[in-house]
This record gives C-alpha cells, structure tokens and sequence, in this order.
C-alpha cells in the first residue's frame, strides 16, 4: 500500500504535469492569438488561424482537467485559489469565452469590419489570458496574505505586484515565441517567410523579460532557490532550461523548425519543474506568516480519495494522452485552405 504522504506527493506531480501540458498545448494557441494582428492579409490570418483550428478547443481541456485535478485532490488549496483570484479567474475565464467566439464567428460574415472586429477580440483575449496566467503565477511564487481560516485577505490592487507583473510580461514573451514557432512550423511560402523575420525578436524579447525575472527572483524571492541550494541536483533543471533556451535559435537557423519547437516545449517544461522544485510542499505560501502556508500534506483530501483519484488518473491519462497524439498525427504538416477551413 501507498502511505498518504506519497499519495500527495503523486497527485501534486499529476497537477502540476497537467498545468505543464495546458502551458505547452495551449501556449501556442495563445502566442498565434497575440501574433495574429501583425499580419495584414486576411489568407494570412485564416493560415494562422487554421494552424490552431483542430486543436485549439482540445487544449483548453487540460486546464479544465487541471482544475479539477485541484479540486479533488486539495480542496482547501482550491477553495483559497479560487477566492483570492476571483477577478483575474474572470477575467480569463472571459478571454477562454472571447477568444472561442471569436475563432468561430470571424468567418461567418465576408465583411472587413466584421473579421477585423472578432480578429481583435481574438488578439486581444489571448493577451489577457497569457497576462493573467502569469500573474496568478507570481502571486503564487511571491505569497498571498493569508489568516487562520486559510482565507485571503488582502485585496485585488495586492495582487498586481510589480514581481507578479513581471511574470505575467515573461509569460505573454514566452507564449509569442512559442505560438511563432508553431506557425514557423505549420506554414510555408510568404507566410512562412515572414514569421521567420519576426522570430528572433520574439526570442529575443523572452530572453530578456526571463533575465530580468531571474534576477528579480533571486534578489526578492530567495526561498525559490533554497531547496536547490539544499540539493544541488536540482540545479540541472536550470542548465537544461538555458540549453534549452539556447537550442531555439540555432535550430530556426539551420531550417530545423520542429527542433526549435520542441525545445521550446522543453524550455516550458523545465520552466515548471523550477516552479515545482523552488514552491514545494507550498502551493499557496503566506506571506504575513509561514505558519499558515497551504501545502499538499495540510490540504490534501482522504487517503482513499487519493488512491481513487489515482486510479482514475491511470485510465484516464492514457486515454487523453492517445487522443492528443492521435489528433496532432491526424493534422500534422503544412496548414492549406479549403472550403471548411476558418
């Protein structure tokens, strides 16, 4: 039998691999979204837009999956979560709306101003939903005030806190140079040129917002670094994330875009164990008094609970993870438009 502690253990690295796969998934969905504006032809943005078309809606599912993972598996964490980010959650749950609607209605209608309209929308929910992200996330890293009632007390202006903000700026970086490289790869001919002339500043603009929340977090946020200063082993996450950093570039110049777009993936992926390394046991930490601290071992739920979950996870995942692969073979290669595309 598995004792409770490494119950909790297994559930929290179930999470935290789903939030990775939504990063991943729908991290390019977001960085087409916010690059579609820079385009100026119609087939242009339909080309990029028909790069997301048969994914998109199944992305999304791993943050849905995601929250109900936390909600089944830590309640209290979930409940706290959901009460101190009442307006950000929102606020992106109303760009996951604006954004849906806009990819379906955008070609209802052969009117300028009507495709121009959704176009924006479209661009403009993909922005928040990648700001709001990565705020929630330097909220999370950085702490909440918390009382005895494991109840948030601070307020919305607490939230948007200079570290948060830069966090969310890295985010809406990393999804740009992650969603331009997904198109570098789905596209060909003048498109496909003029999104390699747009990558290195894209690459470019993540490199920088990453250093400087680097350097912000070990200068203000230095309990992210203890459990690697503790084992340094750990410490090779954060070399595999710079070569993976470092590998994007080199592979867009020797025309290996699929290369490029999967160390960007692993760029995420390393992104998120240092978050997953730097906070644990702690998800949501109490700034005002480390005592209160929600972790995975005070607000899991039952013993039985978990090994239910745990059961259902092993059939489920295997299920979604066939079914993710299965649709990107399907649809894999170069975007081309028909009479059924967007």
């Amino acid at each position: 039998m598995i004792n409770a502690s490494s119950l909790e253990f297994i559930w929290f690295s179930a999470f935290v691999a789903l939030v990775t796969g939504y990063a991943i998934l729908d991290g390019f969905d977001l960085g087409v979204g916010m690059l579609h504006l820079f385009s100026k032809k119609d087939e242009e943005r339909r080309l990029m837009l028909n790069s997301i078309g048969p994914v998109w809606d199944g992305n999304e599912v791993w943050l849905v999956t995601a929250g109900g993972a936390l909600f089944a598996g830590f309640p209290d964490i979930y409940a706290t979560l959901c009460s101190a980010f009442y307006v950000p959650l929102m606020i992106l749950l109303g760009g996951l709306i604006f954004r849906a609607v806009a990819i379906e209605f955008r070609s209802k209608r052969p009117m300028p101003w009507w495709r121009w309209m959704w176009d924006v929308l479209f661009s403009l929910a993909s922005l928040i939903i990648a700001l709001a992200l990565g705020v929630v996330l330097g909220n999370l890293i950085r702490g909440l005030p918390l009382d005895a009632q494991k109840e948030f007390t601070g307020d919305l202006s607490s939230l948007l806190h200079p570290y948060a903000l830069l966090i969310g700026i890295m985010a809406v970086a990393l999804f740009c140079m992650h969603g331009g490289i997904f198109i570098l790869m789905k596209t060909e001919g003048e498109l496909h040129d003029k999104i390699r002339s747009w990558i290195n500043p894209f690459i470019i603009f993540f490199i920088i917002t990453y250093s400087l929340v680097t350097m912000a977090t070990l200068i203000y946020m230095p309990h992210m670094i203890k459990t690697i200063q503790e084992r340094p082993i750990f410490f090779l996450l954060a070399v595999g994330n710079m070569l993976s950093i470092a590998n994007i570039p080199r592979e867009i110049n020797q025309g290996k875009d699929w290369l490029a777009f999967v160390s960007s993936c692993f760029n995420i992926v390393f992104l998120m164990l240092l978050y997953a390394v730097g906070t644990y046991p702690e998800v949501v930490r109490a700034i005002n008094d480390p005592s209160l601290s929600l972790t995975i071992y005070n607000s899991a739920s039952s013993e039985k609970t978990l090994e239910i979950l745990i059961i259902i996870a092993l059939i489920g995942i295997p299920l979604v993870l066939a079914y993710t692969t299965a649709i990107y073979w399907i649809f894999h290669g170069k975007v081309k438009l028909d009479s059924s595309s967007y």
